[in-house]
């Protein structure tokens, strides 16, 4: 299973991470589909550097051709002038294999909670946070979501 493969590799890397996105609505118990893994991460030099590593070390590449210190030194200038929510990685071998680290949130300004996926446990991010996420997206997806975890609360 790949969530359990880039998740542990995360953790053998010392990345501070936190599932969102779907995984996240998925594993907080709403029912959603969804192909690839969106990721938050607490915003310092050394993990953006060491969740390029780890994702490297699995076979996924970023879609663009920009390292670790470009996107922590000019995160805001990419957010605010390119519209880049999300620095983008993708298996070439196998294009399923999707993961999306969201740079416009920072982890350390966020709460998780650990969820069993098999015999591991993973990093989500809290409920409250992950509404919060979805509600300034806006997007139809993400308010769907947010209709069906309100539901479980």
């Amino acid at each position: 299973m790949f969530l359990l493969k880039l998740t542990h590799t995360l953790d053998r890397h010392q990345v501070s991470y936190a599932l969102v996105g779907g995984y996240a609505v998925a594993l907080h118990g709403a029912v959603r589909g969804t192909i690839d893994i969106d990721i938050v991460i607490s915003h310092t030099l050394q993990n953006f550097v060491a969740v390029e590593r780890a994702l490297a070390s699995i076979g996924l590449a970023p879609r663009l051709p920009v390292k670790a210190a470009e996107v922590f030194n000019f995160r805001e200038e990419y957010i605010e002038k390119r519209n880049l929510t999300a620095w983008s990685f993708v298996n070439p071998a196998d294009p399923s294999q999707i993961v999306d680290v969201i740079i416009t949130r920072d982890l350390s300004r966020m709460e998780t909670v650990r969820k069993k996926v098999k015999n591991s446990f993973v990093r989500i991010i809290a409920i409250e946070d992950l509404l919060e996420m979805k509600r300034a997206s806006g997007r139809p997806q993400d308010l769907a979501d947010i209709a069906a975890l309100e539901q479980l609360q």
